[in-house]
């Protein structure tokens, strides 16, 4: 067994000690110069880590930590058994000037103790801020969250969330609308964050693109959205990251794209440990001096490159393999078939379009842009539009070159030269992860072995699986499933799933969460509350509806001693003290009301019905007495009131809603033939009646393309309960 310790040199004349790293094992003894100095009254030899609470001992301890654990995994917990010592040796040094290299203060204030501190979060895809709102309400021994900003591509989304987050609870959120795949969004939010370190990143790309329900389209603009989600995760490399989505996800493609999303994840890298893997490359090919080997590296070393120098690293990369193309084909064509063969064109031109990859993308872009403004599916024109963008990427060039290459009488001497070079531009569009398989083809057993155990160090993130949560488990009056995908940085406790907060028996009902919005009818506004009488309205059943109303905590637990009950908590507010709204809520119409002070400030927001026709109310009213769409088919059929809508979900009071969605007509009240208001779709959400929803109250037709109304706000929401439920987690485990 290996024992590891540090100790100091002979102090220099300054009376700094040199560190040292000792490895004691089977009588064997290896010694490492850390790099570090310090005074010798500051280490504490028995505890071998330097004293006092400053940022230089912090510092410190931080990189002996790190060597501490990078020793402990390299003698107790590798798949190899033994090492020389000079392998150990050589393994450590390699560590300790990656970490030289690439740390820096910032990183190591970053490990300071954040009791009573903030944790930062920013949220994309906001929408109407169900993430953010939930992250606000999450405390837990006096750790909470400061959010720093959040992004979507929509107005009214902006303007609900200055109105919430600046107005009226007085905080300096930033946002930032533009769309995640323009080039310069990342840039555009690196300097809405400024200097901040963010620990968190939430949101949900998107999901009708992959919905179960909608239509499945081939380069809808939604599709690629994740991949830029990804993108900012590399960049601010968070403490945690936390992707929602419909259930639909994990069926699509039979599974291929959930297995997609995690390879992709797995593929984030630690760039601090990139030179340890290059490295070990760099040793494999100086035995075997493979030309894969070096596209390879370079395929790694992109990882560690800047937004700046990334276009210069890929185009530095395909003009490397291109000249090794130049270099065989004199042995694989002669002059004249060189310069005249389509398929040698094809190949050589191939590498011009690789190396525009960039133009390509933009262009690509405003393709799918313009086909999706022009609401191109399902006609004559989709194959084209189609075709040619397949045409476009970069993998169905590669494709073509491959082709290419099998076209030609290439000469068996050569033909591994010209399978290399299709390789390498495969490595040109492979994750990480791909790279890597790829690699381990090149490697011998023990040196896969070795590869492993880097690997284990350079991932940065860990991710077993998605996992299904449905709110109603956490105080949502809802039965809506959703999934979660949250990556861990290796440094931080892994999260695997989120606990219920709530039982089976002690879920949140239709009732309870409605019943004190009761009191409006058709083609009516309130703007205050006003008193229900359940007696009255429910006569016989009165003390069954009663029984439904139960105290409870903030997250939905029974407590009947000091609890509120739902409609308690969502007029008062389950944000946390700190952030408690520092100004009434209010209503705008859009940006001039806002800036003109035409603001309305009403007791009860959002709680408007639409003006339904008599057939409309009496065909509600046959599904109400039904209780189910299908079920009333024939009796409105009877009596001519029959309709071409798909479904209407009549509420049950007794129990959870069905997934609340964007158009209200879908849902039935459970005591009126009526569909419900913003205001109860946001109560079984569960948002807080001091969320006001802003703008358009609905819209239709192909206004629906660019406009974001209230109730679309609402149904693409995540809940905020759901979400406080994973910030909660988050808060208990993070570091």
């Amino acid at each position: 067994m290996a024992t590891i310790n540090f100790y100091l040199d002979k102090s220099d004349r300054k009376g700094l000690a040199p560190i040292h790293l000792r490895i004691n094992c089977n009588g064997s003894q290896i010694k490492l110069a850390t790099g570090k100095k310090i005074n010798s009254e500051q280490f504490d030899k028995k505890k071998q880590r330097a004293t006092g609470l400053s940022i230089e001992s912090t510092e410190i301890n931080h990189y002996l930590k790190f060597l501490e654990d990078r020793a402990n995994e390299l003698l107790h917990h590798s798949t190899k058994k033994t090492y020389s010592q000079e392998e150990i040796k050589d393994i450590l040094n390699q560590h300790i000037e990656s970490y030289k290299e690439n740390n820096s203060v910032s990183i190591v204030k970053e490990q300071l103790s954040l009791y009573g501190k903030p944790f930062t979060f920013i949220d994309l895809f906001a929408g109407a801020g169900g993430f953010s709102e939930g992250f606000l309400q999450a405390e837990i021994n006096n750790k909470f969250f400061d959010f720093i900003a959040a992004s979507d591509i929509n107005e009214n989304c902006e303007l609900t969330h200055i109105v919430r987050y600046n107005h009226q609870l007085g905080l300096n959120a930033e946002f930032l609308r533009q769309d995640i795949t323009e080039p310069d969004f990342l840039e555009n939010l690196l300097a809405k964050i400024g200097n901040k370190t963010i620990d968190v990143i939430c949101g949900g790309p998107p999901c009708q693109s992959f919905s179960l329900a909608g239509k499945r389209r081939k380069f809808d603009k939604k599709d690629d959205l994740f991949s830029h989600y990804l993108d900012v995760i590399k960049r601010l490399q968070p403490k945690y990251f936390v992707m929602e989505n419909v259930k639909g996800i994990l069926t699509k493609e039979n599974g291929k794209i959930k297995d997609l999303i995690i390879q992709e994840i797995n593929s984030i890298v630690d760039i601090k440990e990139i030179p340890v893997l290059v490295s070990f490359i760099k040793k494999l090919k100086i035995e075997r001096n493979s030309f894969l080997l070096d596209c390879i590296i370079k395929s790694i070393e992109i990882e560690s490159l800047n937004e700046n120098e990334l276009e210069a690293g890929r185009d530095e990369f395909i003009r490397f393999v291109d000249n090794r193309f130049k270099q065989i084909t004199p042995k694989i064509a002669d002059y004249k078939t060189s310069k005249t063969d389509s398929s040698i064109n094809t190949i050589r031109h191939g590498f011009n379009i690789l190396a525009r990859t960039k133009e390509w993308e933009k262009i690509k872009r405003s393709i799918i842009k313009e086909k999706d403004f022009c609401n191109i599916d399902n006609d004559s024109f989709v194959d084209t539009f189609t075709h040619f963008l397949t045409e476009i990427s970069s993998e169905n060039v590669i494709l073509q070159i491959e082709n290419s290459f099998n076209e030609l009488k290439v000469p068996k001497d050569y033909k591994k030269d010209c399978e290399d070079i299709v390789t390498a531009l495969k490595i040109y569009t492979a994750s990480f992860d791909e790279t890597v398989e790829i690699l381990k083809t090149l490697c011998t057993e023990d040196e896969r072995l070795k590869l492993n155990k880097i690997l284990e160090s350079i991932r940065l993130y860990r991710i077993e699986k998605p996992f299904i949560a449905n709110a109603s488990n956490y105080g949502v009056p809802q039965n809506r499933e959703r999934v979660l995908f949250i990556g861990c940085r290796k440094d931080q406790k892994f999260v695997s799933e989120i606990p219920p907060t709530v039982n089976e028996n002690e879920k949140v009902t239709v009732f309870e969460a409605l019943y004190d919005l009761d009191f409006i009818g058709n083609n009516q506004e309130a703007h205050h509350y006003e008193l229900v009488d359940i007696s009255k309205q429910f006569n016989g059943t009165a003390q069954k509806m009663k029984s439904l109303i139960r105290k409870r905590t903030v997250d939905g637990k029974i407590n009947l001693q000091e609890g509120k009950t739902f409609s308690e908590w969502s007029r008062e507010g389950r944000l946390i003290e700190r952030f408690r709204p520092k100004s009434k809520p209010f209503y705008v119409k859009d940006f001039n009301g806002l800036s003109n002070g035409e603001k309305y400030f009403d007791i009860l927001n959002n709680h408007k019905t639409s003006n339904q026709n008599e057939d409309v109310i009496k065909r509600l009213q046959i599904i109400l007495n039904q209780g189910d769409y299908k079920v009333a088919q024939c009796e409105l059929e009877e009596c001519g009131l029959s309709s071409n809508k798909r479904n209407y979900n009549v509420l049950k009071p007794d129990e959870q809603s069905s997934t609340i969605m964007t158009i209200p007509d879908d849902y039935i009240h459970y005591n009126s033939p009526r569909a419900l208001t913003v205001r109860e779709m946001a109560r079984l959400q569960s948002f807080d009646d001091t969320f006001v929803f802003q703008g358009k109250r609905s819209t239709g037709g192909n206004n629906r393309k660019t406009e974001v109304p209230q109730y679309t706000l609402v149904g693409n929401a995540v809940p905020p309960l759901l979400a406080r439920a994973v910030a909660t987690e988050i808060l208990k485990n993070i570091k």
